[in-house]
């Protein structure tokens, strides 16, 4: 194990250690994982199952079941495109498309150059903005096609920025 990959486990215990009680902690768990991981790889699965004192299979379970997981490296901008009914009806499919023309890329995956992921989610659970997206974690809603190209830079401006 690395010295970074130990400093990213100490940091996944310290939160844990930290929860006044593991039962039912699973999901808040997995996403501080994945906020510290980028991802949720098998050995942070195995990890996670033995400070939990659970079985592995249900930490599989819960990752397999939920669209916001992943258990592959992203890309360093992540664009998830809800595609639930309410958004779907309202053109995500076409944004999604959009994003892949532009991005030169196809969706559910990572491009080569590592810069960009683009998935397609079951429902961010936002109807109201319905298609909503999000984008580093920043949300967007009631796009429309012609929005993505700025959308993209203003993305790469802010990495720019920082």
């Amino acid at each position: 194990m690395e010295k970074n990959e130990k400093a990213l486990f100490a940091e996944l215990d310290s939160y844990i250690d930290s929860l006044p009680s593991k039962q039912g902690a699973l999901i808040s768990v997995l996403h501080k994982a994945q906020d510290i991981f980028g991802f949720i790889p098998k050995e942070v699965q195995a990890h996670v199952a033995d400070k939990l004192d659970i079985p592995a299979s249900k930490v599989y379970g819960v990752l397999t079941f939920y669209s916001f997981f992943t258990m592959t490296k992203k890309g360093d901008n992540r664009v998830n495109v809800c595609m639930g009914t309410a958004c779907f009806v309202r053109g995500a499919d076409k944004i999604l498309e959009k994003f892949e023309r532009d991005l030169n890329m196809k969706a559910n995956t990572t491009r080569e150059d590592g810069l960009w992921s683009v998935d397609g989610l079951r429902c961010i659970g936002a109807c109201g903005l319905a298609p909503i997206i999000t984008v580093n974690g920043k949300s967007y809603g009631r796009l429309v096609v012609d929005d993505v190209p700025g959308i993209i830079e203003e993305t790469l401006a802010a990495k720019e920025a920082k």
